[in-house]
């Protein structure tokens, strides 16, 4: 016979509770005494004789607890509860290193999710007045709905600083792209146009500077990176900066770099009087929104009375009495980011969703990782129970049995925790790439370290809870005979977590399916005009004066087949037009709005779109196309006009315009909303784009070389800057994009640490279960019968989860397409898929098991009892 030591856990306990003086003999009276049972029971009998014969020496009175347990303090006691679970640890390597892995996993990716939320919610919140700090809003009624706008009349901020008492301060700002040089270094940059007051209303740190470097009208405030970009320092108060080819300005400020976590993107600010020097200002109207209103109320200031007060300001300015309907109101700053949709007027929606959507799913992932650990637990549970059992009747209180679970369970929680963190950092690069910002851990900042203790106590807490619980509560006599375990209840709080895992992990596979289709969906959409090849470059320096030749030039160089100005780019909108009129129209055709666009010849070819009545404008053949306009569908559907070439429009200005074309619809917006109503104008000023159209008979690379020597000899002081009309339009589906891979990252996470639950509970069972193989092998059990035996329960358990988690992703996903009026529909398939998916990993994780304990030879089955 094998010479064996006692169990090596109730031998230490032992030792832990004699007198100092039976310590010395007693340990080798007990392995005398175990080595007896192990010779004459068998192992598994000579453990419980074992304990038995010691639990009768107590009873007896010949081994006593010390004194000094009697009276442990609680450090001593808390200790020794954490050194018991380390070497519980230790001592299960397999169902440790299931648990621990599960738990880094599920909070690596709970941190990265938490560090991703907590960047979005503080956008624009480290001003020190943000909570003071408001947008000012435009609200009008838009084709029968009300439709909300971040941009307010730039007449509006001194008319609210003049005339509201609750008004500390009102700032306006504009962003402008100008060329900017500095001796023999020039470069395109985004500025802002900004009101004096806005460098103490906002808290952008200043490098160099006072918060007054906007009071000087000749003066600028450069940004740091622009600033080293253009002088190599920040050390550059009093130097001189050429803005817009020959404005000279004398940097006043430098800022420090701004915040990742900012709406504003600015890489200079000069002040708003520089409008008047260029003759912007000239036609400011209270009917033109061009200019966003930020609004610092004093202390104690009502937003709600503020907002009542200024509701109709506009229409009250307006002269001439048309009834306009156009409002305003304010919005949080520290809102903007986060509720920028509206919903019947109000700012309700928008990027908030996204976000208690992820954290919804963060507290999910570490839920399912905490149910891992319950679950391994609970069924490790059997070599527990005895430990517990003894416990109890050497006079252990429930309390502390609990405290000790809690603790192991902690204790694992702590150094899951470690290995998160190196998880963390190392992919925190790949992470900050696929949500498009630069998300770190500050390691020097308290906050970070209070939440790390709590975020560690927290999830020990909720993974420790049921099996603390669960094992604490066991009858010692009945874990004495081996009673304990319940393998065959046809319900049990086990089950129930294997199917609340697998619930929450199907959903999120339909929900990637179902957000993959909407994007899809729209993409696959007739935009209605020819992207490949389209490019565009804005008309900034001398490209508008030399423009003939520049178009001249870009095609008889071979670099484009087609070149056209325009108003603004095909991918964005810049101006709307609504009090129209037309024969047969009424005062509420007044107040649909129309987008609106300003071609000069040959749009249609550039663009690539399709002319259906009429002709394309071109003022050139046709000056008086000046005032002539093509409609869209749309346009035409909203007037319920049946022949609209030669109809005349009059805009609010009494101005008659005469229609000489229909054009296809065309996407310039939203993929995912119905194309607008649109007039598109024959202009001969205002172009702030030029299009062309790439030579497809060449190579990208040589047209583009070409291009950019053609516009670099009639502008030479501006960098030839291009843009790609399908690249453009491909970032409107941005967010989606976004989201769709955060869900299948986080769904895939979701579906491996259940599953690596699901694998450590399968070898469980098979491992309470090698007798009963054993068994049913010699009788003439097939492989195959075996693991259908094996693998039935938890087959059963998914089918269960599939069940449940249809109706809930239905219901969530059909909410989130609702704000879609372009949307993809939910077909029968994609519950479909994503059950079977599931259904395919569960038996994929479980077979291994399941196969290996089938495959094990019947003899060492039956030998291993």
């Amino acid at each position: 016979m094998k010479k064996s030591n006692p169990p090596k856990l109730f031998l230490g306990f032992f030792r832990w509770f004699c007198h100092p003086k039976l310590k010395d003999h007693i340990e080798g009276d007990l392995v005398e005494l175990y080595e007896e049972h192990l010779m004459k029971f068998g192992s598994r009998k000579a453990d419980l004789k074992f304990i038995a014969d010691v639990l009768l020496l107590f009873r007896r009175g010949i081994i006593k607890p010390t004194e000094g347990h009697k009276n442990l303090n609680s450090y001593g006691m808390i200790k020794s509860y954490f050194k018991v679970g380390l070497r519980n640890i230790v001592k299960n390597k397999g169902y440790s290193f299931i648990n621990i892995s599960g738990l880094a996993i599920g909070m690596a990716a709970t941190m990265l999710i938490l560090l991703w939320a907590q960047n979005e919610i503080g956008f624009d919140r480290f001003h020190e007045k943000t909570d003071r700090i408001y947008q000012m809003f435009s609200r009008d009624e838009d084709n029968g709905r009300l439709d909300v706008w971040g941009n307010t009349p730039a007449l509006l901020a001194p008319e609210l600083k003049q005339s509201y008492a609750e008004v500390e301060d009102a700032v306006r700002f504009r962003i402008v792209y100008f060329l900017t040089k500095a001796g023999e270094k020039h470069f395109n940059v985004a500025g802002g146009f900004a009101d004096p007051a806005f460098l103490s209303m906002f808290s952008f740190p200043l490098l160099e500077g006072a918060k007054g470097a906007l009071n000087d009208d000749s003066g600028v405030v450069l940004a740091e990176k622009l600033a080293i970009k253009l002088f190599g320092t920040t050390d550059c108060i009093g130097k001189a900066v050429i803005i817009n080819d020959n404005d000279s300005f004398i940097v006043t400020g430098v800022l420090k770099a701004l915040p990742g976590n900012t709406g504003f993107d600015f890489e200079f600010l000069v002040p708003w009087n520089y409008m008047t020097r260029l003759g912007w200002d000239k036609n400011q109207t209270w009917a033109f929104t061009n200019a966003a209103t930020y609004v610092l109320l004093k202390e104690g200031g009502s937003q709600l009375a503020f907002d009542n007060k200024i509701k109709t300001i506009i229409s009250k300015h307006i002269v001439k009495g048309d009834g306009s309907t156009r409002e305003v109101f304010s919005h949080p700053l520290k809102k903007v980011h986060l509720y920028s949709s509206a919903e019947n007027g109000k700012l309700t929606r928008g990027r908030i969703e996204t976000v208690q959507l992820f954290i919804t799913i963060a507290i999910f992932i570490l839920l399912i990782a905490c149910i891992n650990f319950m679950n391994l637990s609970t069924a490790n549970s059997e070599k527990r129970a005895q430990e517990v059992g003894i416990r109890k009747i050497v006079g252990a209180h429930r309390n502390s049995l609990i405290f000790q679970f809690i603790a192991e369970s902690t204790t694992l929680a702590l150094v899951s925790f470690f290995f998160a963190l190196i998880m963390v950092q190392l992919l925190q690069n790949t992470f900050n790439r696929i949500v498009g910002a630069q998300l770190y851990i500050d390691w020097s900042n308290p906050g970070f370290w209070l939440f790390s203790f709590l975020f560690v106590l927290f999830t020990g807490l909720v993974a420790g809870s049921y099996p603390a619980f669960y094992l604490s509560s066991s009858q010692p006599i009945k874990v004495l005979k081996g009673a304990f375990k319940n393998l065959s209840s046809i319900i049990t709080p086990r089950k129930v977590l294997v199917v609340l895992q697998f619930t929450f992990a199907v959903t999120m596979i339909i929900c990637t399916i179902i957000v993959q289709r909407q994007i899809r969906y729209a993409q696959g959409r007739e935009i209605g005009y020819n992207r490949p090849d389209l490019a565009y470059n804005f008309t900034q320096g001398d490209v508008l004066e030399h423009y003939d030749l520049i178009k001249h030039d870009l095609i008889t160089s071979g670099a484009a087949t087609s070149v056209s100005r325009t108003f603004s780019p095909i991918t964005r909108i810049w101006g709307t037009m609504t009090g129209l009129t037309w024969p047969g129209s009424n005062e509420d055709d007044k107040k649909i709005n129309f987008l609106k666009y300003g071609v000069d010849v040959d749009f249609t070819k550039t663009i690539g779109t399709h002319l259906i009545q009429g002709r394309d404008l071109d003022i050139i053949s046709y000056p008086a196309d000046s005032a002539s306009i093509i409609l869209n569908e749309a346009a035409v559907k909203a007037m319920h006009i049946q022949d609209p070439i030669g109809e005349t429009i009059k805009d609010e200005t009494g101005f008659n315009w005469k229609v000489v074309g229909v054009i296809k619809d065309f996407i310039i917006e939203s993929p995912y909303e119905e194309v607008k109503p649109m007039i598109i104008q024959g202009w001969s000023t205002r172009y702030g784009v030029v299009h062309f159209r790439l030579n497809p008979a060449n190579n990208r690379a040589d047209n583009l070389t070409k291009a950019e020597q053609v516009f670099r000899k009639y502008n030479p002081e501006y960098p030839f800057e291009y843009y790609f009309a399908d690249e453009y339009y491909d970032r409107k589906f941005g967010n989606e994009k976004q989201t769709r891979t955060l869900i299948a990252l986080f769904s895939g996470l979701t579906i491996f640490i259940s599953c690596l639950g699901l694998f450590g509970l399968a070898a469980y069972i098979a491992e309470q279960r090698t007798k009963e193989i054993g068994v049913r092998k010699v009788l003439g059990a097939s492989v195959l019968n075996l693991w259908g035996m094996l693998s039935k329960d938890f087959i059963l358990l998914v089918v269960i989860s599939i069940g449940i988690s249809i109706p809930i992703a239905y219901s969530f996903m059909n909410n989130w397409l609702q704000k879609y009026q372009y949307r993809t529909e939910m077909s029968w398939w994609i519950f479909g898929a994503a059950g079977l998916s599931a259904l395919l990993i569960t038996m994929f994780t479980v077979s291994y098991q399941s196969i290996k304990a089938a495959l094990t030879n019947p003899v060492n089955s039956l030998r291993s009892e």
